[in-house]
């Protein structure tokens, strides 16, 4: 099997990652659907519209302040109404847009969300699922698949560009140009935070000085999810402990050049469970992984790479 090669006008990481997070969008049909959580809190769900009305299931998780309107998750659900797939999309608290009820959104140890939607799909999908997740969507599935063990029950899974380890990644992307990605993300979490805070009449926190991720995790993701700090949340949140547990077919895509992740630190063999299957590629960047075509209309490696390891699970 042919691994990835990008071309040689995008062998650069950042032109990868940008290409993949920026480039062409495409929406397909979505049906949507509210569920409610035990907290009294609400994720959304969006179906993909006229797919067939049985057969197996793909369950998406789109990655940090991301959405079912991502352009990764687009090219994805593009690929499953092309086969013939049922696909559904799931948004993770706050991100559908409309600001979720509670103070507490989601993060990359958060499973019991993921775990309440999977309940529910199981209810109306006994012909099977499967699910992948992109970067934090990816770690929360690595994280629940961990904690269930032989009670997972999906036929397979997938995790694309994974932060692993959070603490080593929080520290990369506040190294060079990676503190542009940083700059982004911080400032689409604290306009998230401001918006929610006006909707539910309250006055914003003071968000202004919170200019990495470790000050943000530190003063707003550790304290509103019962951590005692950054420091206790990416100890406690991080997926690599739980991937030796692992007993679903699960495929890592990941780039050795992701600017998101430490590159000194890769995952060992002896820290994968024997269901689990790595493609590391020199080249990728961050949900990159563009293979050819042009700057102006690119042509992606992975989601023809996730079509060939779901079709064994998802055709019918």
């Amino acid at each position: 099997m042919k691994g990835f090669a990008p071309p040689s006008w995008a062998r650069n990481p950042h032109c990868q990652t940008l290409l993949g997070a920026w480039g062409w969008r495409r929406h397909e049909p979505l049906t949507r659907e509210r569920v409610a959580l035990p907290d009294g809190d609400f994720v959304d769900l969006d179906w993909l519209s006229d797919a067939p009305g049985d057969g197996p299931l793909l369950l998406i998780l789109h990655g940090l302040e991301g959405s079912s309107a991502s352009p990764y998750v687009g090219r994805l659900l593009k690929t499953c109404r092309d086969a013939r797939w049922r696909a559904v999309v799931m948004n993770f608290r706050g991100c559908s847009g409309e600001p979720n009820r509670l103070a507490r959104s989601y993060h990359c140890g958060e499973t019991g969300d993921l775990d309440s939607v999977i309940r529910h799909l199981r209810s109306r999908n006994p012909q099977g699922l499967c699910a992948v997740g992109y970067s934090l969507g990816g770690a929360v599935l690595l994280n629940w698949l961990g904690e269930q063990r032989t009670a997972a029950g999906l036929l397979a899974a997938a995790a694309i560009s994974v932060p692993f380890d959070l603490e080593g990644a929080a520290e990369r992307l506040n190294r060079g140009f990676s503190r542009l990605y940083q700059w982004a993300l911080l400032r689409q979490l604290r306009r998230s935070l401001s918006r929610k805070a006006s909707c539910h009449g309250h006055p914003p926190p003071p968000l202004r000085s919170l200019t990495t991720f470790r000050a943000f995790d530190d003063a707003i993701t550790a304290p509103l999810h019962g951590f005692a700090n950054a420091g206790d949340y990416y100890r406690r949140a991080s997926c690599r402990p739980h991937l030796r547990h692992i007993a679903v077919p699960t495929l890592l895509i990941q780039a050795a050049d992701d600017p998101f992740l430490m590159p000194t630190n890769p995952l060992r063999p002896d820290e994968l469970s024997p269901p689990m299957r790595l493609e590391l590629s020199a080249f990728g960047g961050h949900v990159g992984f563009i293979e050819g075509g042009s700057p102006l209309v690119p042509r992606s490696w992975l989601e023809p790479r996730l079509a060939r390891f779901f079709g064994a699970y998802l055709s019918r």
